[in-house]
């Protein structure tokens, strides 16, 4: 199918779906339109047991998208940019220790809690997968995604310095994800040269890599932004450094993610205030809030449609309900450990332990990453586990969170949070 075909169904569809969302359903926009999704694809499954051809031609346009090169090689550029450029650098220092403990220590932490679990699920289930695959899901399901849970946390007035831990954490978890699933996939895949000093050199090259070129390109940016003053070429400059910047991070082998990331904290702080005019930020602002609403949008839908390539096996469906509470769980040991340890030093809002574990939603990048795995019988079986976790996270953690924060906060004892 030609691109410029499937651009045109995705956006339709998107837009359609919006719109009936908006018009009857009212959910969150990213939740409802993959709701609506996910309802569509499932009733074309439906149909095909009755040979209508429906679901073969929507399997067409499904099978014909690359979801892991449009997402991890596309939109995650410009998804993550676009997080990025509205967060204030400030108040992510101020929280720096939590956000960086949690990003780093727990995400590695959570992909070897994970691993272990789910190699001892799939054992039980007899499903012999072997334990880097394990890894591999732990590191791919790690990652949290604030897109569906941001819009809800605001509306119910979250504490400023918990939006900034959720939001600052997943920016840098999905880099840091990316990064540890590359180096196991490099172990899984690449024979028998891999060895200590190897997946070191890997991860180093790749993380610190990002963030030094992220560095880099963006002052090279910032630079240029402050040389002109046309909101329209100041856009053009601030495109080219998301896209430019990430195929040359993906062609030097760094972190693409992590160099976007801290492209997009510089020029959101330092560059909107030394380097742009009042026009500049308004028109910049408007244009990637716009390219975001966008892009979340188009990449629900493809979740939402992603059910048609799923294997219906039992024993593969029972592993991933089997693992949502066990994932829930470890995702509670990695945030509470930190939280309690950090807590002889600093105070944070009441409850955030809670709300941090049920408000860690996994989106879009782990089906991406489960995607680009080798296909075998290890990638159906855990793509199936993937994808019920996220439609779990993202319906049921996404719609019951702004609950659990008003709960909270009825409850709270009152304590300042740093």
């Amino acid at each position: 199918m030609k691109l410029f075909n499937i651009l045109a169904a995705l956006i339709t569809l998107a837009a359609l779906f919006s719109y009936i969302n908006h018009r009857f359903i009212k959910l969150p926009t990213t939740i409802g339109v993959m709701a609506i999704s996910l309802l569509g694809s499932l009733g074309m499954v439906f149909l095909g047991v009755f040979d209508v051809g429906y679901e073969e031609r929507a399997l067409q346009l499904v099978e014909s998208i690359d979801f892991d090169e449009t997402l991890l090689h596309g939109m995650l550029s410009f998804l993550l940019f676009a997080g990025a450029l509205h967060i204030d650098v400030n108040r992510l220092a101020r929280q720096k220790w939590i956000i960086g403990t949690l990003a780093t220590v727990g995400t590695i932490s959570s992909t070897f809690l994970v691993g272990g679990l789910t190699w001892l699920v799939l054992q039980l289930l007899q499903l012999p997968v072997p334990g880097i695959y394990c890894l591999l899901f732990g590191a791919l399901i790690s990652p949290t995604d604030p897109i569906a849970v941001l819009g809800i946390l605001k509306k119910v007035g979250v504490p400023e310095s918990l939006e900034t831990k959720i939001c600052g954490e997943s920016l840098f978890n999905d880099g840091i994800a990316v990064v540890v699933f590359l180096v196991l996939l490099e172990i899984a895949t690449g024979g028998h040269g891999v060895t200590a000093g190897t997946v070191l050199w890997l991860f180093v090259k790749e993380a610190l890599g990002g963030l030094l070129f992220g560095l880099t390109v963006g002052y090279i940016a910032f630079r240029l932004l402050k040389s002109v003053d046309n909101y329209k070429v100041e856009v053009l400059i601030t495109l080219a450094l998301v896209a430019g910047g990430y195929a040359l991070a993906s062609r030097l082998h760094i972190s693409g993610p992590l160099a976007v990331v801290v492209a997009g904290l510089l020029i959101g702080n330092r560059g909107r205030l030394l380097a742009m005019s009042e026009v500049t930020r308004i028109n910049l602002d408007t244009f990637w809030e716009l390219v975001d609403e966008v892009l979340n949008v188009v990449l629900f839908v493809l979740i939402g449609l992603e059910v048609l390539v799923l294997s219906w096996d039992a024993s593969y469906l029972s592993a991933g309900v089997i693992i949502i509470p066990l994932l829930l769980l470890v995702r509670f040991v990695c945030v509470a450990v930190p939280v309690k340890l950090l807590g002889f030093f600093r105070s944070f809002s009441p409850h955030v332990i809670k709300i941090l574990t049920w408000g860690g939603l996994r989106g879009g990048i782990s089906v991406a990453m489960v995607l680009s795995l080798p296909t075998g019988v290890e990638r159906d079986i855990l793509l199936t586990m993937t994808y019920l976790v996220v439609v779990f996270s993202i319906i049921v953690q996404g719609l019951t969170v702004g609950r659990l924060v008003q709960a909270s906060a009825q409850t709270g004892s009152g304590r300042a949070a740093e």
